[in-house]
């Protein structure tokens, strides 16, 4: 086993796992993952691993190579060993959850697989992932087949790539990341959106989530469908529903964006915007909460962008809509807070892995 942590799977609450796979995959190609490079790639390429959209299986689709699978497939082995993906994050952080997926792989899936990851700067290669120092975060553990493998992780390092082990050979259609995501505080401008994922951003709790995810909202990019936003179940009641985000970065907002693109007959009527400061006060009191944006009509179909009257830091926002619908983004453009710089260097420093180099080696 080599020193590797046992796996903490079957000792986490189920609800507790939901949440855990609610974080953001961090080595999703839509923020940027990708695969830097893997040991064999005979039947199917390793950049599968990093798609963020579920796995796919056409029965009896053969190519020159075989049965054509939407995953990462090495040839069988006839020596001692074991084979390897390394994996460039999208976004660095500290890992909670993994999900190796052998969707679709009967016959020829892995049985046992391990994960470990490494905090590099820059933009490494392979000769110098090589020379990197890894640390366990998955030690090597049972696959089953056409299934969706969970494992919880309790490594508090920050990684920026990610090295997945099969022994001794196989299929895995997806790896999935999740985890809190750590910006590296060097490479933030001073003007950026506090709420997006990829800086930090995170859904803290929302109303309603029955067509879309919320964190869909913080996504980087424009949404190309209505599924790629947030979207309500039809309310039949006098409430209305909201989102509650943590800001990636405190700081100081001077512009919103509140966008309903490809929601038509579904957007909200109308829209406000909160934010608050949990360094100041309790996030319960009422008293904390003060507006960006007071309630605004929306229109179906739309980006709208709101400059802020009187911008004030903050930690916290809230979006209520009225009464229900989908949004495909919130955007929170605005400026770092100098207390919000140094808290986010210290996160970065406090959860670098202790035996990480700088320079790779």
């Amino acid at each position: 086993m080599s020193g590797r942590p046992e796996p903490a799977a079957g000792r986490t609450d189920p609800a507790d796992l939901a949440d855990l796979a609610a974080l953001p995959d961090l080595a999703s190609r839509a923020f940027g993952g990708g695969v830097v490079v893997a040991n064999d790639e005979f039947f199917a390429a390793a950049d599968n691993l990093v798609d963020p959209l579920p796995p796919t299986f056409s029965p009896r689709t053969f190519a020159a190579k075989g049965q054509v699978y939407d995953g990462w497939e090495t040839r069988r082995r006839r020596e001692p060993g074991a084979d390897h993906a390394v994996v460039r994050l999208g976004l660095p952080g500290v890992v909670r959850l993994l999900v190796v997926d052998t969707s679709f792989f009967t016959g020829n899936y892995p049985p046992f697989a391990a994960v470990d990851g490494c905090a590099v700067d820059g933009y490494p290669g392979p000769d110098e992932l090589a020379r990197a120092r890894w640390v366990p975060l998955l030690g090597r553990s049972p696959l089953a087949g056409d299934s969706r493998n969970v494992f919880p992780v309790d490594v508090p390092h920050h990684v920026t790539h990610v090295r997945l082990t099969i022994f001794p050979d196989g299929g895995v259609a997806r790896l999935r990341v999740h985890g809190d995501v750590v910006p590296d505080p060097r490479l933030l401008p001073d003007v950026l959106d506090l709420a997006a994922t990829e800086h930090g951003g995170r859904v803290q709790a929302c109303s309603d989530r029955f067509y879309g995810a919320p964190q869909n909202l913080l996504a980087p990019g424009p949404a190309r469908v209505m599924g790629e936003g947030w979207e309500t179940a039809r309310r039949r009641d006098d409430g209305n529903d909201w989102v509650l985000v943590r800001l990636g970065v405190p700081g100081v907002a001077h512009f919103v964006d509140l966008d309903t693109s490809h929601f038509k007959g579904n957007a909200p009527g109308r829209a406000t915007l909160r934010a608050a400061d949990e360094r100041l006060g309790d996030l319960d009191d009422p008293a904390a909460w003060f507006p960006l944006l007071p309630e605004t009509r929306l229109r179906p179909d739309t980006r709208h962008r709101f400059p802020v009257d009187a911008p004030r830091a903050a930690t916290h926002v809230r979006l209520d809509i009225f009464p229900d619908g989908g949004m495909a983004r919130l955007r929170v453009t605005g400026r770092v807070d100098a207390a919000g710089r140094d808290a986010l260097a210290a996160r970065w420093r406090r959860t670098r892995p202790p035996a990480a180099d700088p320079t790779g080696g």
